[in-house]
């Protein structure tokens, strides 16, 4: 099918966007999708900078380099989230401002607007991310959490989102949220309660990523195939789980990278997701857009993995058959 083979640059972003860019033409991918942090793409400066957008695609055909998605994870997570002192670490200053919740939910939902305007600018449909969740910290119901709290928070995500899915709706763009833990929608059925709260409208669907999926115990397969007009974008990530009686699947505050952890993130092909069936059950539902590698692997070096994931993600993908397998036993 010969889908473009991206890296997404968020785990990347210490480095110079030139100098990334030249490593993952060396590694063999097609494009990157762009992080909209550290260097690799500014929306202010998008939305700005009349010749801010088209400098970043030269800069990036220099290097033979496509862009087919930007990914606004960071700040996207704070429209929705109870914000504490965690998320000034990942907000730029103009977004934390003086700290106040309520201040940094609004000027994160007026980023997000200028996200969807800035990829428009680019010329790219999808720009990924994360909604936050003001409930993700009610999982386990104790104390007892009444249905009409989860609800509310069903109901404070739409109000939250739809005005700034009216903005990618004027802009011909397409939010991706990334189903993802501290979302509001981490597996199946609230995925499923996230497009019922905003009415099903096209502008909001998924980057489907099977690695926070599978750890959870949610088949990433069935996802797809629960959700085949949502796939908006896919992340090639792995993750593993390795309960030995000792560490939860909660992962007992054991940070990523940490050997005792019951579950990790592990370079694309290392872990326990079954890239085959996932391969095959894209091309089921006729997704055709970037395979986007979102290499994370603590205990790795990042340069191998990333070769390494480029290379087996070009040797699973394939394009399907356009004929019936008997065909040739038709009447002669």
């Amino acid at each position: 099918m010969s889908r473009p083979v991206t890296l997404f640059t968020g785990q990347w972003a210490d480095l110079p966007l030139d100098d990334l860019a030249r490593k993952a033409g060396d590694f063999g991918y097609d494009g990157l999708e762009l992080a909209c942090w550290g260097d690799h793409f500014d929306v202010q400066q998008a939305v700005e900078d009349d010749g801010y957008t088209d400098a970043k695609r030269e800069q990036l055909e220099r290097h033979d380099l496509q862009c087919h998605a930007i990914s606004a994870h960071l700040v996207g997570q704070a429209v929705c989230d109870p914000v504490d002192p965690r998320h000034q670490a990942i907000l730029p200053d103009f977004i934390w401002g003086d700290g106040d919740p309520a201040g940094v939910n609004q000027r994160a939902a007026e980023e997000m607007k200028n996200s969807a305007r800035a990829a428009q600018r680019l010329g790219v449909d999808v720009v990924n991310g994360f909604t936050g969740s003001g409930i993700w910290h009610m999982l386990y119901s104790f104390p007892p959490v009444p249905e009409s709290m989860i609800d509310q928070g069903y109901a404070d995500f739409a109000a939250a989102w739809n005005p700034i899915l009216d903005v990618f709706g004027e802009c011909g763009v397409r939010f991706a949220l990334e189903v993802h833990p501290t979302e509001i929608a981490f597996d199946i059925y609230t995925a499923k309660r996230a497009l019922e709260a905003i009415g099903h409208r096209e502008e909001f669907g998924f980057n489907f990523d099977p690695s926070h999926l599978i750890w959870q115990g949610v088949d990433p397969v069935e996802f797809i195939r629960e959700f085949p007009d949502r796939i908006y974008h896919v992340h090639v990530k792995d993750a593993i789980v390795t309960l030995n009686g000792k560490s939860g699947i909660l992962a007992s505050h054991l940070n990523f990278g940490d050997a005792r952890r019951g579950w990790d993130f592990r370079s694309p092909g290392r872990g326990g997701v079954n890239f085959e069936e996932i391969i095959r059950a894209l091309n089921d539902i006729g997704y055709g857009g970037p395979l986007s590698v979102e290499w994370e692997d603590a205990r790795m070096d990042r340069e191998h993995g990333a070769r390494e994931a480029c290379e087996m993600v070009r040797r699973l993908d394939f394009t399907p058959s356009n004929v019936l397998f008997d065909a040739a036993f038709g009447e002669g």
